[in-house]
């Protein structure tokens, strides 16, 4: 577990235009402002800035081959973090900017090569929330930012959460809340053929009828090992409890599901159905767009009730639940097909 560090404290900020100024202040010194996006909090650093960016690394006890995301408020700002960029970028800008989609595409010079883990790409978006976009425009720089977690942790989507984490390990944090609460696609944009390296709510299909050409949906990783995006290499999401994921046939699964809740309970074990618990939380399962939302902050929540066990069962949905059943896939001890 990481401490908070020695002399350290964290601020809170507000989302009124005098605390977002604040917050860019603190970007423009070098520091770390935790932040709220449309998808989850991002961990904004400075993306110019080598000390800066490995601010972040330290703060949430990063992996260095894990590669950041940078965010920018214009088009403009792209250019400065990007090269030879592709049309195709723009066309699917037009679409969906400001929003979840990251374009990963040939890093420009003037970014770090730790912002990248090294590689010649940089993965780059725009998001959609408001107080994102007035911080990175009053700080002046594109900030590198991934979600304001420790890592390997769910990712949060409350001010709470990056409290729960970080108070001590960063500089201020802007409270307010995540829309859609699961992380933005990602499309590498660098090679021939465009390749969702992780999915989010901004789907293959969606993409497809903008390119008008196949997008190809496999995670890809570099031979030597090193990730395109993050959210590929590292177990994510993880819930301090053992998760058991059921996946497969609907009647099959959902009859397992019982029989292990009872299995587990007779042996005293305290067990959380997530699906149920999400229902609890006030999210209708059914709706995938809920479950997503919902889905960081029931995990968390797992946690502060100590529970000895996690079952979920598989979402059924092609859309936004391909990418939901990517977050359990990662958060899982265990897979169970039926």
């Amino acid at each position: 577990m990481l401490h908070p560090l020695p002399g350290k404290r964290t601020l809170i900020f507000g989302c009124d235009n005098h605390s977002i100024l604040r917050a860019s202040r603190i970007i423009k010194k070098g520091g770390l402002v935790a932040f709220p996006t449309e998808t989850v909090y991002g961990l904004g650093a400075d993306a110019t800035n080598e000390k800066a960016v490995a601010r972040i690394f330290q703060a949430k006890g990063r992996p260095q081959d894990n590669p950041l995301i940078v965010h920018i408020s214009n088009l403009l700002q792209l250019e400065t973090v990007a090269r030879d960029i592709p049309s195709a970028a723009y066309t699917l800008a037009q679409y969906f900017w400001p929003g979840p989609l990251s374009l990963v595409l040939h890093k420009h010079e003037a970014i770090p090569e730790i912002v990248s883990a090294g590689l010649d790409s940089v993965a780059v978006r725009m998001p959609a929330d408001k107080i994102a976009l007035n911080l990175i425009k009053k700080s002046g720089v594109p900030l590198a930012a991934p979600s304001a977690n420790l890592s390997g942790k769910p990712s949060p989507t409350l001010a709470i959460h990056v409290l729960a984490d970080l108070t001590g390990r960063v500089d201020a944090v802007i409270n307010h809340s995540c829309r859609i609460g699961l992380e933005s696609t990602v499309l590498d944009l660098t090679g021939p053929i465009p390749v969702i390296l992780r999915p989010g709510e901004v789907t293959a299909d969606d993409l497809e009828k903008v390119l008008k050409t196949k997008v190809l949906r496999p995670d890809r990783v570099r031979k030597n090992g090193i990730p395109r995006s993050p959210g590929i290499k590292y177990r994510h999401y993880s819930p301090q409890a053992p998760l058991i994921l059921i996946t497969g046939r609907k009647l099959i699964r959902k009859t397992l599901i019982k029989e292990l809740e009872k299995y587990y309970q007779a042996k005293g074990y305290k067990i959380i159905n997530l699906n149920r618990f999400i229902e609890e939380l006030g999210g209708q399962p059914q709706k995938v767009e809920q479950f997503a939302r919902l889905l960081y902050n029931a995990l968390r929540k797992t946690d502060y009730l100590h529970c000895d066990l996690i079952l979920v069962e598989q979402i059924d949905d092609e859309s936004l639940g391909r990418a939901v059943m990517n977050r359990l896939g990662k958060a899982a001890t265990r897979i169970l097909k039926v």
